[in-house]
């Protein structure tokens, strides 16, 4: 299952994602896992739950922020939840996101990881394509 937080800048997504993200590591029986690009959420951002700077390994694009997310799946059966922030900067555009999620959908069906990902723009230029395997909170 894939979540969208979805919104324009400046209206509070990040904020949201990181009490999703705290609060899913307090409950969460295995390991949670929070992507981001650059490192403004290293200190609101819980201890127990893995912060990933794309930075750090030179991410870019959809398809390397895939690669990512299979690597993370396969290292590591324990992982509950995955988030990402501010999916559009990390893949690069708007192009490309249906494929980019419905990609990670069928990696949320074989491994039961839990997705949720901010999007920053209105709710009306995200392709349809999206909405056939993630869902607006």
């Amino acid at each position: 299952m894939i979540k969208l937080i979805i919104g324009k800048k400046g209206s509070g997504k990040t904020k949201r994602l990181i009490d999703l993200v705290n609060e899913t590591a307090k409950n969460s029986p295995g390991n949670v896992v929070c992507i981001e690009k650059g490192d403004a959420l290293t200190y609101s951002i819980s201890h127990a739950v893995r912060l990933v700077d794309t930075e750090n390994y030179g991410i870019s694009g959809y398809g390397e922020l895939y690669s990512l997310i299979c690597g993370i799946a396969a290292g590591n059966h324990d992982v509950t939840h995955i988030f990402g922030d501010a999916t559009i900067k990390l893949g690069g555009s708007i192009e490309g996101l249906t494929d980019f999620f419905h990609r990670v959908s069928a990696v949320a069906e074989d491994s039961n990881i839990k997705f949720v990902f901010t999007v920053s723009c209105d709710e009306a230029e995200i392709p349809q394509g999206v909405f056939e395997v993630a869902e607006k909170m």
